[in-house]
This record gives structure tokens, sequence and C-alpha cells, in this order.
């Protein structure tokens, strides 16, 4: 069965069906040493790029080494430390992605927080996508394919739930900046490192009287490592 993700004649970030994703702006994160891994290394050298995600399994694993070190030795507190740092991280590439770009009148809020997922998802987490909007206030992706879907155990990937907690954080920021006054929430319904065949997300126009749900959670999942850590240290 053929996949869009077939076609080779365009990178996996650059194409969305939606006539107003030409529209979308956004920068690329980390965009000095970007320029120089196209400009100086891949286009005059002989690196292999695929070893980047060699490198970038290493730092990931690392992380979660770290996480979970810290849940033993310091608990909730140390926890939360690690928790921070991650969300200022997130929020740092929300930053950069939207820094200086505007929502065009004509893009409905459903179109920007799925492109802006995409951005994310392709971009910045180095995976396979397949979006869709469903309507105003409802949008959803698959991730086809996740750089740490055959190293990663299930709940290793509460680390990303850090990141990207800032990063919607920024999105939040970015649009109220914008004039716009929206809330929209993300639930995941399924994960490959479960034993799925995709981790599949919802987007849903959220209630700004109640807790989002992806925060909500992250708390659950949270308590869970730690009743964990203390097993492992008894």
């Amino acid at each position: 069965m053929k996949s869009q993700h077939d076609d080779t004649t365009h990178k996996h970030w650059e194409k969305r069906e939606e006539k107003n994703w030409k529209q979308f702006q956004f920068n690329q994160p980390y965009s000095k040493g970007l320029t120089r891994l196209n400009d100086q290394v891949l286009a005059k050298t002989n690196f292999d790029p695929a070893t980047l995600w060699q490198w970038g399994t290493m730092q990931a694993m690392a992380v979660i080494d770290i996480l979970k070190s810290v849940e033993k030795h310091f608990g909730q507190e140390g926890q939360q430390i690690i928790n921070k740092s991650l969300t200022r991280v997130g929020y740092d590439i929300g930053r950069q992605v939207t820094e200086g770009t505007t929502i065009p009148k004509e893009m409905t809020n459903a179109e920007w927080t799925s492109f802006y997922a995409t951005v994310i998802n392709r971009i910045a987490y180095a995976s396979l996508e397949t979006a869709r909007i469903r309507d105003e206030k409802d949008a959803d992706f698959h991730i086809d394919w996740c750089p740490h879907q055959d190293h990663y155990q299930a709940m290793d990937c509460r680390v990303q739930r850090y990141f990207v907690q800032g990063m919607i954080d920024a999105a939040m920021d970015f649009v109220k900046s914008q004039g716009r006054e929206d809330i929209w929430d993300v639930a995941f319904r399924t994960t490959i490192p479960s034993g799925e065949e995709t981790c599949f997300f919802q987007i849903q126009h959220g209630d700004p009287e109640q807790a989002r749900k992806w925060a909500e959670y992250t708390e659950f999942i949270e308590k869970k490592a730690l009743e964990i850590a203390k097993k492992e240290n008894n």
C-alpha cells in the first residue's frame, strides 16, 4: 500500500495538503547550527547524517537515565527540577519556531494549531506524521515513525511530555500575542512503545475553566514514576 511518506520529491516536513499550509509562517529551531550542517557539512563532506540519529538517541537515553536516577535519590523534588528544565527547553523551541511570525487573518485557529503541531512533530521531533483537521474544534495526528520507538519503554515517553508542555505554553503565549484567545487540549490515545502501530494524538478545543488534559495526565504519570522509583529503592 502506497504511503504519503513514499514521495521523495520533497522533504518530509515541507508538505501538507491544506491550501493554507503554504501561508503558515515558522522558523527552523537552532537555525545557526542547521545552516552550518547544510552548507558546510552535508554539502561539502562525506558525513553520514544517519549518525545524527544515533547521537540523538544517546542524548535521549541519557536524559531518561538522569530523570530516573534523580527520582530515586531525590523523589518529587528532583523530579520537578528535571521537569521544569525540560519544559523550559520545550518553551524555547516554541519561541524559536514562532518568533517574528504572524498568523494570517484567513487562517483558522484549528489550522494554525495543527500546522504548529506538524512543525513540532516533523522537525523538532524528527518524526513522520500524518495530520488531519476534522473541523474547527477537532484535529488529530498519527506519529507513523518516531526516532525513539525502538529503544524507549512506554514510561520513557513522559520525558517528551515535559518538552511538549513547554511547546504548548509557548504556542498559547504566541496566539495571545496575536490577539487570538483560544485554548486547545492535547491527549494521546495510542503509543508505539505500548505496542500500537502509531502514536495517535487528538487536539481538541479546550475549556478554559478546566485543567488541560496534557498537564493533568502528566501529573498522573509523575506519581506513577515516583511509586516505581520508591519500590526499586526498597
